[in-house]
């Protein structure tokens, strides 16, 4: 397996402040991605603090599983990992989400590093790359749309 990165990013006409209230919550990911099921995060943690792990859940299972690596809010970044089940054979996958002042507002930028074979790398551009960074982003777009 080699190593992969993967990058999308949106240019938001919002203050970076105001996007951050709203993507810095490792936990609430699912209050303003459409896509993704609400989550819990594990033994009541709390969602800010490195190690806390939100679980998505579909019909009863469990469909993912995502550990805080770090989370800086002056920075306006936060790091994850995925844990088992894994969607796609990858390893050492980490993604970064991050809200950052631009000219015109806030870029919001969304990436991962991972390791995998040649073959799988169209799977996850098209899964993480485009069905959940891309969605997730496109949301962004719509709600911070004529502020």
């Amino acid at each position: 397996m080699n190593p992969r990165t993967i990058e999308r990013s949106a240019v938001l006409p919002a203050p970076v402040d105001a996007v951050w209230a709203v993507i810095g919550d490792f936990g609430g990911l699912a209050d303003w991605h459409p896509y993704v099921p609400p989550s819990t995060v594990e033994d009541d943690a709390d969602p800010e603090v490195p190690g806390a792990v939100r679980v998505f859940v579909i019909d009863g299972q469990v469909v993912a599983r995502e550990r805080l690596l770090d989370r800086d809010a002056g920075a306006r970044r936060y790091r994850d990992t995925l844990l088992d089940p894994v969607p796609l054979p990858v390893g050492d996958y980490v993604a970064t989400l991050a809200a950052h002042p631009h000219a015109d507002g806030t870029e919001v930028r969304w990436s991962a590093a991972y390791r995998a074979a040649d073959e799988v790398v169209p799977q996850v551009e098209s899964l993480f790359g485009d069905g959940s960074y891309g969605t997730g982003l496109d949301a962004l777009r719509a709600r911070f749309a004529g502020r």
